[in-house]
């Protein structure tokens, strides 16, 4: 079956904009396709059954102000694998925003460089943005939910045929404004999921858990000095770690209504260790050295230690004084992963003694951290993550870390291509940490065409053990969750087959 829907004229293009072009250029199409209409090089794997979910950033209309990659449309793609048979799909996210501007034909909210321009309310920790849902995709309660990084409202997709389910009906109300902030954390042990928001006014950051049955049973304001810009959510078997990094707007500034960014290198980075169902007063804060973080790795416990790993960033705000303020020079080093000194670190918060420990993993640029679900919390030996090109971003390879040995594999995209985000897809009946693949998308930008890649996840070295060729280009991504078929709800009788040959856009 090979069927495209909704092709859409975009909006957005030509633009000088580099993050609008090149392996960046929008798709203005949503395909469904599968197998035999699919081509495969290679042998794809029939001990692989699951649903690789990859969220992005997907513009359809020409940016109100300066386009910053992480304002585009949320598109999410869906590679879908079972009995040796394979089906793709990508669908846009349409929530409130998207919806507005496609009735209205053209842009109405402005992104994260120009808030200023806003004139109707918008969603976020700023309050001017669209909802754009384009950062993060998890699954959880049979449903993925998709959020942005500045936080939005916490939008359901149907995991098999993506169609927009609308912000949770559960407790999406109850978050206001706020809503949900992407790198929510699924605990697959338990079937919990644990979140945060934040924005400008008290309280600075809300954490909260949602039961596996998809009930908010916990939300609970936190104590910060003031407005924050935190990523990411530390989770472990019994405790999530809080992020209060000296990255965040100028006080003064923020006060007259400015958004500038600022690395306060004097100020300490502080991590709060939360019970799971804490509340403020169980928070134990720990500083480490100033830094800011976009993506972990893992925490676990470990004794009387929480650990946390992940992708350290020592100089987050490049000094661009050199570079002119106009044209898109300082956009991109501002992204520049290099010049942002990024790198694999450690940081063992001591609960005992209240202490802090911290130390390099690697001094190669690589961020985009991915590790087995089943030991996300818990403790591990393997990441997953990705090469950085210098001077964009651009993830243009892959590097597996072993944390036990210290040993590290790396694979290289071919050059001109590129891939994105790698989550590890357990092989059917696996009992070893790293006995299964790797899956990402990979795009070809001067040849104009995108394809699936499947990596043997023991040996990234001898590259795609298959690669699926798309229907269509499709522009690199954000984030990407792999969903076990075993985790799946709803499976129709007759599997995947039953799903492929039913009509296109029908719920299984």
């Amino acid at each position: 079956m090979l069927e495209t829907f909704n092709r859409v004229q975009l909006g957005c293009l030509p633009s000088e904009n580099p993050y609008l072009n090149g392996a960046w250029e929008p798709t203005d199409t949503e395909w469904t396709a599968s197998t035999p209409d699919l081509k495969i090089q290679g042998e794809l794997p029939r001990d692989l059954a699951g649903i690789y979910l990859r969220n992005g950033h997907n513009q359809v209309h020409a940016s109100l102000g300066k386009y910053h990659p992480f304002d585009g449309d949320g598109m999410v793609h869906a590679m879908r694998f079972e009995d040796g048979r394979v089906e793709y799909r990508n669908r846009w996210v349409r929530t409130t925003g998207f919806l507005a501007e496609q009735a209205a034909g053209r842009s109405l909210w402005p992104g994260i460089i120009e808030p200023r321009r806003a004139v109707l309310r918008g969603w976020g920790s700023i309050g001017a943005m669209k909802d754009n849902a384009g950062t993060d995709v998890i699954v959880h309660a049979g449903k993925a939910i998709v959020a942005m990084s500045q936080c939005s409202e916490p939008y359901r997709l149907d995991p098999f045929t993506l169609e927009t389910l609308g912000p949770d009906p559960q407790w999406a109300r109850r978050l206001g404004q706020r809503g949900i902030c992407s790198h929510f954390q699924v605990d697959e042990h338990t079937g919990e999921m644990m979140f945060f928001n934040y924005g400008e006014q008290p309280p600075y950051m809300n954490y909260g858990v949602v039961s596996a049955d998809n009930q908010l049973v916990h939300y609970e304001p936190i104590d910060l000095p003031g407005a924050r810009w935190p990523h990411d959510l530390g989770m472990t078997e019994r405790h999530c770690v809080l992020h209060d990094l000296p990255m965040f707007f100028d006080q003064e500034g923020l006060a007259r209504g400015q958004h500038r960014l600022k690395f306060h290198r004097d100020v300490p980075a502080r991590f709060g260790v939360i019970p799971r169902f804490g509340t403020n007063r169980d928070v134990r804060w720990f500083e480490a050295m100033p830094c800011y973080i976009l993506h972990l790795a893992n925490c676990y416990e470990q004794g009387d230690e929480v650990v946390m790993e992940g992708c350290i960033q020592t100089n987050p705000v490049p000094d661009l004084s050199h570079l002119p303020k106009e044209g898109y020079a300082r956009m991109l080093a501002l992204l520049d992963m290099r010049l942002q000194e990024t790198r694999m670190h450690r940081w063992r918060f001591n609960l005992k003694t209240g202490q802090t420990r911290e130390e390099d993993l690697d001094d190669e640029v690589t961020e985009f951290p991915m590790v087995n679900g089943r030991h996300k919390g818990r403790p591990y030996r393997y990441a997953y993550n990705a090469h950085m090109t210098p001077g964009f971003w651009h993830l243009d390879g892959l590097k597996r870390y072993d944390l036990k040995t210290g040993a590290t594999q790396t694979w290289r995209a071919p050059q001109g291509c590129y891939v994105s985000e790698a989550p590890f897809a357990p092989r059917l009946g696996a009992l070893a940490e790293d006995d299964g693949y790797l899956i990402s998308f990979m795009n070809d930008a001067a040849r104009r065409r995108a394809s699936c890649v499947v990596f043997d996840a023991k040996d990234i070295t001898q590259g795609p053990v298959c690669e699926i060729e798309l229907p269509g280009f499709i522009p690199l991504g954000a984030h990407a969750y792999w969903m076990p078929m075993s985790d799946a709800h709803g499976v129709p009788a007759g599997g995947v087959g039953a799903v492929m040959d039913a009509a296109a856009g029908q719920r299984p």
